[in-house]
């Protein structure tokens, strides 16, 4: 039992209780508040607004950190998440469901960013590829057993929605509880920075990770909504459509880490990029719901060469900015999701087309940064402008 009490099993732990209520909570979304709550994309736009303002703040976790230390912080917040997800479906009103979506987003933003600078931290540089895309496999097979779950419980036993979302929060709960309890604490490698630090040489670190927020919420807020609005998918179809891209994600998200590692950071964003822009020109125009269920599919399996990101910064960064610099990237990452949802939500009323070349406008833009991204990335070799090395001012 000792030898699984390490920092790379609590890593994993930590990712499998997020992602199984996380994918509760949004595998079962599109159909509440549509058929609890009559949302139209003006409303699930400003659910959506809403639940990324915590993102949004997420830099304040490093003055959080001054006062705990970034492992409880982890589980106290990955707790508040567990909690909003169990009371979710006691409140099936469209401002009680604002309410929810931002308690269990304060959770899972503050925990996703400590659990970043965690794994950054504690994971060396020429294995952290291979482990993310590990961590994302064991997410797979967390939110493979969730939405297995929501299929059978919700399409087979008329189970109410209330019971569902209660059931998988207070389950996960007492999980982390567990875990608090379990694992001792574990010091970082090196001292971190407790102050908020944005440097001149990160820029094109930063600028992948804006365009990236602002792309992803295309893909989470108006591709699924597509999917229930336009072509009438159920929770049952909704369940196996998120089951088969969890089952690849277990399946292939550790080999995907692995080619990463091989060929590195510029070449498999190029690729990701390329195949999200066409990805996002076919959500414009598809009038097929299986056509569309196959889009989704690719559009998740791209998202996981996004890894691609998190370890270019690893081998551009100094260790002791990881943590800052964690909660700064999440706040980049935010800015765009905070008002695209919201600005995208009217927009739909009249174009949903339009909504989906934004974001091919959006994978585009990710591209031309990608191609800036060097073969070999490290400190003071940050970024690549025609092959030749350009190091950025360090403050």
């Amino acid at each position: 039992m000792e030898r699984y009490r390490t920092p790379a099993h609590l890593l994993i732990a930590m990712a499998f209780i997020m992602a199984m209520a996380f994918s509760v909570w949004n595998v079962l979304l599109n159909n509440f508040v549509v058929e609890k709550a009559a949302f139209t994309g003006k409303e699930i736009g400003m659910l959506q607004s809403l639940r990324e303002v915590p993102g949004f703040l997420a830099f304040t976790a490093i003055y959080l950190l001054l006062f705990i230390k970034e492992q409880r912080f982890a589980l106290v917040f990955l707790a508040v998440m567990c909690l909003g997800v169990a009371v979710t479906g006691w409140f099936p009103t469209v401002w009680g469901l604002y309410l929810t979506t931002v308690v269990m987003s304060i959770g899972f933003h503050y925990f996703e960013t400590v659990n970043q600078s965690l794994t950054l931290q504690w994971i060396d540089k020429d294995k952290s590829a291979h482990f993310m895309g590990q961590i994302l496999a064991w997410k797979g097979a967390a939110s493979l057993v969730a939405y297995a779950a929501v299929w059978l419980l919700m399409e087979w036993m008329a189970v109410s929605y209330n019971t569902v979302y209660m059931l998988f929060g207070f389950v996960s709960l007492i999980a982390v509880l567990v875990l608090w309890a379990m694992f001792p604490s574990f010091e970082s490698p090196h001292v971190q920075t407790r102050k908020l630090i944005i440097r001149k040489r990160y820029w094109l670190y930063y600028g992948l990770t804006f365009l990236s927020g602002a792309r992803r919420q295309i893909f989470i807020v108006f591709a699924g909504f597509m999917m229930v609005e336009k072509f009438g998918y159920s929770v049952g179809d909704v369940s196996l459509l998120f089951i088969i891209n969890y089952l690849f994600n277990m399946l292939f998200a550790a080999k995907i880490g692995a080619w990463i590692g091989r060929v590195g950071e510029r070449r498999a964003l190029t690729v990701e990029y390329v195949g999200l822009a066409c990805v996002f020109t076919g959500y414009a125009f598809v009038e097929s719901a299986t056509m569309a269920g196959v889009l989704y599919i690719v559009d998740h399996l791209f998202f996981a060469m996004a890894i691609a990101i998190k370890t270019y910064f690893q081998k551009i960064a100094d260790p002791e900015d990881i943590a800052s610099t964690a909660g700064v990237s999440f706040t980049i990452n935010h800015i765009a999701a905070v008002v695209i949802p919201a600005a995208l939500g009217v927009v739909w009323l009249y174009s949903p087309t339009t909504v989906f070349l934004v974001g091919t406008g959006l994978a585009l833009g990710s591209l031309t940064l990608s191609r800036m991204v060097p073969l070999a990335p490290e400190s003071g070799n940050e970024v690549s402008f025609l092959g030749r090395k350009r190091a950025q001012d360090v403050a």
